[in-house]
């Protein structure tokens, strides 16, 4: 093997043959923008599965800003990686981007270009003081067609002849759209292009839909109980998503956390790669860790995970991103916590996205509003149209574009039928590891059809005592939370079970209630999530569960139900049998209260 071709991937070597355990007939180009375009790539090189006559090897094109971690994920995904200049120099059979970044017009190789989200809806054009575009890439090409006069500009990036053309040439090959209306706004933009496009629906939507049935097996890999809801908030990159909201009061990923009950709502963020590597996965983390610590599930974006919590969410918050598309297409109940017009192509699907869609408001609690988009938008007829138009070849995309693809390098296509891939199960419930210490809750103890209805909303993450969620709420804190805030605030304090023996008899109470003179109910957890009441006036409850104790049960819920009994009760000495629940969908459960 020469020394220059040490670089390369043994496959490409010049005498490969000598080395290699398997011969290919034909090379694939993989050409990636960054880790974004390279999730969506794979779910098109998944029409190769399987097939020993192809060989994949990878690019990136180093064009862009947010390139961030990608040779990274090479590595991390086994991608066998050349340089862009040695992709640029060989001639492959065929190569499929699913980005118009890079000076693609220079390839030697057919090139099939796709979309790397729902469709083309945003537009894309050199901001001040960004790198200089390639040449044939980030700016008009010589010889394009100027705009019409009174058209509406600027078009979808990957529809314009800025993207598709260089010197009155079509750069790609292939163009592949997703639905028909995509090839009229082609027709528009860039009529030139229309007989290379090819209508070959989304691959992406169609491995959600064959994996809707699958949805409790997703709920119960993200860690969903019986009688809980998921909501999913994702965002997009850049200063109008989600994400790039600093104001507690347009926080949508705190507001969701904080407003609703948590016992009844889990919340998982999807994070836009270009966010995410953008300003380093730790960065994020450690930027969103008050928000993981008070329960927010934050998968890696790289992974499929966004895929599966879609399918298993009871409700979404988005923004510009694609998500929110895929979102009303599976018929989740949508409101957007952000859009940003000025990004978005007029006459696109998102367009009208935005348009339909509520906004989420600043001056209405979020609960409100979300069961009102959840009782409202799954009758609607024009979000029902607008999901439609993420594919007009539903079902259909794995065949059509292993077909494509085939034709391309000329070779029979495999005798298995193409079909969608499953979304895979997520691995593991992407949480942070649990603190020993309570998190101090806001709790309310309302009764409801004879029941009392047990809500908690996470102290931390409120912006003051005063909003309206957290009316008639009582504050419960560990005794031992290194943030004094809470123990020295709180209404009730935890002694977790085995912690500290100290405040279990009559010489440790004194001590705690001296200590925190606010503190009302002092209680002890005993087995079985049940706990021993002590409280200011020397009164003794002893509290546990009945028959079968639900998922939730915990004695922090049973010291707010005595604690909310004794309050209440005409007679707090008399035994007593309470109904409790944290929702309407959930298993109830019965606390027994009885003297100690």
């Amino acid at each position: 093997m020469r020394n220059e071709e040490k670089r390369l991937p043994l496959p490409m070597v010049v005498d490969s043959e000598r080395w290699v355990s398997m011969v290919a007939e034909r090379t694939v180009l993989g050409i990636v923008h960054n880790i974004t375009s390279a999730t969506r790539l794979l779910d098109l090189l998944a029409a190769f599965e399987g097939d020993r006559r192809v060989q994949t090897v990878f690019t990136c094109t180093e064009s862009s800003a947010l390139d961030g971690g990608t040779l990274e994920f090479f590595a991390s995904q086994g991608f066998l990686h050349i340089p862009w200049s040695e992709a640029k120099a060989r001639k492959f059979d065929v190569a499929i981007a699913t980005s118009r970044g890079g000076d693609l017009r220079n390839l030697r190789t057919p090139l099939i270009g796709a979309p790397h989200g729902a469709g083309y809806n945003k537009h894309l054009k050199p901001e001040a003081g960004s790198r200089k575009p390639e040449a044939g890439s980030r700016k008009p090409e010589a010889g394009s067609r100027k705009p019409e006069a009174g058209s509406r500009k600027p078009e979808a990036f990957g529809l314009s002849p800025d993207w598709l053309m260089h010197n009155g040439r079509v750069i790609p090959s292939a163009i592949v759209l997703s639905h028909e209306e995509q090839r009229d706004r082609l027709a528009v933009s860039c009529p030139e292009a229309v007989p290379v496009s090819v209508v070959a629906g989304d691959p992406c939507f169609d491995q959600l839909r064959v994996s809707r049935p699958f949805r409790e097996t997703y709920r119960h890999a993200l860690g969903v109980r019986p009688g809980q809801k998921l909501i999913v908030v994702s965002s997009t990159w850049g200063q109008e998503s989600v994400l790039a909201s600093e104001d507690p009061a347009t926080d949508v990923l705190r507001r969701a956390l904080a407003e609703l009950p948590a016992d009844e709502y889990r919340v998982l963020a999807a994070i836009h790669p270009n966010a995410w590597y953008g300003h380093g996965g730790w960065q994020l983390q450690s930027w969103l860790a008050p928000l993981t610590d008070c329960g927010l599930l934050l998968p890696s974006p790289e992974s499929e995970t966004w895929k599966a919590a879609l399918l298993a969410a009871d409700g979404f918050f988005g923004d510009h991103g694609s998500l929110s598309m895929y979102s009303v297409a599976l018929n989740v109940p949508t409101i957007l916590g952000s859009f940003a017009e000025s990004k978005i192509a007029p006459r696109s699907p998102m367009a009208r996205l935005g348009e339909l869609l509520p906004r989420l408001s600043q001056h209405r609690q979020v609960l409100p509003q979300l069961l009102e988009a959840v009782a409202d938008q799954p009758d609607k007829v024009e979000l029902q149209r607008l999901g439609g138009t993420v594919t007009s070849r539903p079902g259909e995309s794995a065949a059509l574009l292993r077909h494509l693809f085939y034709k391309w390098l000329d070779l029979p296509e495999p005798a298995i039928p193409a079909s969608p891939r499953v979304v895979p199960v997520p691995p593991a419930n992407p949480v942070r590891p649990l603190s020993p210490a309570a998190p101090p809750m806001y709790v309310s103890v309302v009764p409801v059809n004879g029941r009392a209805t047990v809500a908690r909303y996470p102290a931390a993450v409120q912006r003051r005592r005063e909003e309206r969620h957290l009316a008639g709420t009582h504050l419960v804190a560990d005794i031992n939370d290194p943030d004094s805030r809470w123990p020295g605030s709180a209404d009730i304090l935890l002694v977790p079970l085995g912690r500290s023996r100290s405040s279990r008899g009559p010489q440790g109470r004194p001590e705690a209630f001296a200590r925190y003179p606010g503190c009302a109910l002092l209680a002890v957890e005993e087995p079985e999530d049940g706990c021993l009441a002590l409280l200011r006036n020397h009164l003794r409850l002893r509290v546990c569960w009945s028959g079968r104790r639900p998922w939730w049960a915990s004695a922090a819920i049973c010291a707010s139900v005595v604690h909310d009994h004794v309050i209440s009760g005409p007679d707090t000495h008399a035994p007593a049998r309470v109904q409790v629940t944290i929702g309407q969908e959930a298993e109830p459960g019965l606390l027994d209260i009885f003297p100690a």
